[in-house]
């Protein structure tokens, strides 16, 4: 998957819980997971507006992009 996504590392780096993140966000610890693992399709812009203001980031610090190139993959497919 070309877009990387790294909640995980700014909640390490925060040393906070899925669930407290979830909380203060407002939206379901389900979903957040869904979003964590790359699994979601969507973002809302105001759930990452939140997620920027809890975890005291920028959008770029939770996504990343790679190129299908540097990941590997067949550009081509």
């Amino acid at each position: 998957m070309p877009l990387v996504v790294n909640v995980d590392v700014m909640l390490a780096r925060r040393k906070m819980r899925l669930n407290e993140l979830a909380e203060k966000v407002g939206i379901t610890p389900q979903n957040l997971s869904v979003l964590k693992t790359g699994k979601a399709r969507a973002i809302r812009f105001s759930t990452l507006e939140k997620l920027c203001e809890v975890l005291e980031c920028q959008p770029g610090d939770l996504f990343a992009f790679e190129s299908d190139a540097a990941s590997g993959g067949d550009a081509a497919a």
